[in-house]
Parts: structure tokens; C-alpha cells; sequence
């Protein structure tokens, strides 16, 4: 017989045995016409990407069948009919897998990450102490060479100073 992977989402309002009751009814409606659930998954309540019949979150459940597509389509049909199933999606496959799915591998690898808080304790690096930032240099005062190799202050510098020194024309034309 071949070999499906089926996985249904059901709506947020519902409780968990809820849908461990829903997967029961599509497990006996697939082995009275002839199949086998190998492995059942729940996923847990996770986030849908977009808003679904006003719902923003859903109960995540995979089943791996071995079956005919007649049982097949009795369970899909049974999940059209069902108000408490949001979507589903059923595929056929060449083998069933054995061991956990790729979303619950990935789901217990978590442990491993570091946590937000960690990334600062790794101690000096190219960002500073501690992982912060990294330290200011001081800036350097911007100069203009001369040609006789001299350091000038800039052009902005220069109009400070003649604007403090009081210009002998304007004295001389008040007497």
C-alpha cells in the first residue's frame, strides 16, 4: 500500500485533548476503510502565517499513514466537514520516516542555541569587552598642511579667531 504524510491544522480555541480526539476519529475513519496510522505527532499550538477563518494560531498534527487513497479521501472529506480543522494538506510519499519529523527535531535542538542573555558573556572581542560595543577612538583634529609643511586649523577655525580680533579699519573711521 502506499505510504502519506497528512498534517491538519485545528482551530486555537480548542483544547489539546479536543484534538487528540480529532486525530482518534481520523485514525478510526482511516482503519476502517483499510489503512494504518504508523506515527502520530502533535506539534503543539504554534503561529499561522497569516489570518484564517479569524484565527491567528493553530493545533499542529502530523500522521503518517500507510494506506489506500480511498481511505485517504474519507478522511479528507470527514476534514472538509469538520469546523474545527482550519486546513490540511496530504501528500504521498516513497517511505514512511522513521523517528521524530524534521519540526519536533527541530523543536528539541533549541536547548543547544545560546540565549539572548549568553552573547554578551563571551568575554573580549572585535565589539569591546563583554561583547558591547566596541570602545570610541578619540577623534584627531582635522588640520590643513600648508605648503611650508605647517599645521593650520581648518577654514572654520580661522573665522573664529578673526572674528575675535577687532579690525583697525572700523576703529580709525569712528574718530
Amino acid at each position: 500500500m502506499p505510504y502519506y504524510e497528512s498534517v491538519f491544522i485545528a482551530r486555537q480555541d480548542i483544547s489539546a485533548s479536543q484534538v487528540e480526539s480529532l486525530t482518534e476519529a481520523f485514525s478510526k475513519t482511516l482503519e476502517d476503510q483499510g489503512g494504518k496510522v504508523a506515527k502520530v505527532e502533535q506539534w503543539g499550538l504554534r503561529g499561522l502565517a497569516y489570518k484564517i477563518k479569524k484565527n491567528r494560531k493553530g493545533h499542529y498534527t502530523l500522521l503518517n499513514i500507510d494506506g489506500p487513497a480511498a481511505a485517504i479521501q474519507e478522511m479528507e472529506r470527514q476534514m472538509r466537514i469538520n469546523e474545527d480543522v482550519l486546513r490540511y494538506i496530504t501528500i504521498r510519499i516513497d517511505e514512511l520516516e522513521e523517528g521524530p519529523s524534521a519540526m519536533m527535531q527541530h523543536r528539541s535542538g533549541r536547548d543547544d542555541r545560546p540565549r539572548r542573555g549568553d552573547r554578551f558573556d563571551r568575554g573580549p572581542g572585535p565589539r569591546g569587552p563583554a561583547g558591547g560595543p566596541a570602545p570610541r577612538e578619540p577623534a584627531a583634529k582635522a588640520t590643513n598642511q600648508s605648503e611650508a609643511g605647517k599645521a593650520e586649523p581648518k577654514a572654520a577655525d580661522q573665522s573664529e579667531t578673526e572674528k575675535a580680533e577687532p579690525k583697525a579699519a572700523t576703529q580709525g573711521d569712528e574718530t
